[in-house]
């Protein structure tokens, strides 16, 4: 579900799109241009139910795009850092980074999805009713009226109670306001998504056998999909639990060594990585303050001839991404904020110094000691 090419940003968002998406959108136009339009819009030249049935298809991939919008402009003003949106083959992901402070704010944030695909369907819907009534016809009419359709569809199945369906969010808000447990209530909304994808399976696949209508496939990769991110799911949960009684403190790598911001990527290699057994390594400037954290494979991704005017600020990830944390904080609360930017790293910081570095090797350490009842930890280096 990664991105294959950016479409830029939006209110500063990134957005992303995978190659899946040109299938969906191949397979929507077909449909429409060989059955739904010639239904509605009948002996209409054939170019024409091409043309509207590829726009409309692009117009449903907005729809989506809006969709995650909501959820990502409404997180970032309930304190969620928003780390961009990508659309794939079923649909569109936003891209989270952190938890959410309370569970009204998980609420809000995974109700404005469907609320906004249910307005916008209600809009297009009336748009649609106000074109027939007064007296147009043909293929214009019938793609609003589509578009207006498949958006209440989508706001409708996305309320289902099933991680990770907005519904299963909204299960899960529910459930941690009643239940005063994040983890708990995220086990049960990610048991009701295996079981409403278990049950899409059965159902598809039975209906496949039974009327040979090989179109209730969807079904089937749709109930395959939740069962598969409902237990991924699961499993983080379980493994945040479990991470709740050990201390960042118990497993970081205390005073780590630093690099300059001012040190060439050149210097960097002759002079600090022959030494060091590290593969990270916090950038202070020249006053001893944090600015980033620099990784060998960003090291290792910058040209050679440019590595003698490139320095280690440069190719740092900037202080403000990298994931932080304090000494005395449960690892299960680090864990949602490691990004891509650090590379599954943390910073640690207590009174406002560098106190440690945490990795998730660290953490994955910390939970096989943990599951195997070793009792104490130890920093395993970074």
């Amino acid at each position: 579900m990664g991105q294959t090419f950016s479409l830029g940003r939006i209110g500063g968002i990134r957005i992303g799109v995978n190659w899946s998406v040109l299938f969906i959108v191949a397979l929507l136009a077909y449909g429409l241009a060989a059955g739904q339009f010639p239904a509605e819009a009948p002996r209409r030249p054939v170019a024409e139910y091409i043309a509207a049935a590829i726009v409309t298809a692009v117009a449903y991939m907005g729809s989506l795009l809006a969709h995650e919008l909501a959820h990502s402009l409404v997180a970032r003003r309930n304190g969620v850092k928003v780390e961009g949106i990508t659309l794939w083959l079923l649909g569109g992901v936003s891209r989270l980074q952190g938890e959410f402070p309370d569970p009204g704010a998980e609420l809000r944030v995974a109700g404005a999805g469907p609320l906004t695909s249910l307005v916008l369907g209600g809009v297009l819907w009336l748009v649609a009713w106000l074109m027939h009534s007064s007296g147009m016809q043909g293929v214009v009419v019938a793609a609003v009226a589509w578009l207006g359709g498949i958006n209440i569809l989508l706001a409708v199945f996305n309320v289902i109670p099933a991680a990770p369906l907005d519904g299963g969010r909204l299960l899960q808000a529910v459930l941690w306001a009643i239940t005063k447990d994040k983890l708990k209530a995220a086990m049960w909304s990610a048991r009701s998504g295996q079981v409403f994808g278990w049950a899409c399976i059965a159902g598809g696949g039975y209906l496949v056998l039974a009327l040979r209508d090989y179109s209730w496939l969807w079904f089937v990769i749709l109930g395959w999909f939740l069962v598969s991110a409902a237990t991924a799911e699961n499993q983080q949960a379980v493994v945040q639990s479990r991470l709740r009684t050990v201390a960042v403190r118990e497993i970081m790598t205390a005073d780590p060594a630093t690099v300059s911001a001012s040190a060439t990527v050149a210097q960097f290699q002759h002079d600090y990585l022959p030494w060091l057994r590290h593969s990270a390594f916090p950038v202070v400037d020249d006053d001893g303050q944090t600015v980033g954290l620099v990784t060998v494979r960003r090291i290792n991704q910058v040209p050679e001839a440019e590595r003698d005017r490139t320095t280690l600020r440069d190719v740092a990830c900037p202080l403000d991404e990298v994931a932080r944390a304090t000494p005395d904080e449960p690892v299960a609360d680090v864990l949602p904020r490691l990004n891509e930017c650090s590379e599954g790293r943390a910073l640690v910081f207590a009174d406002g110094h560098l106190a440690g570095i945490v990795s998730s090797s660290d953490i994955s350490r910390a939970l096989e000691r943990i599951s195997g009842n070793s009792g104490r930890f130890r920093s395993a280096g970074r």
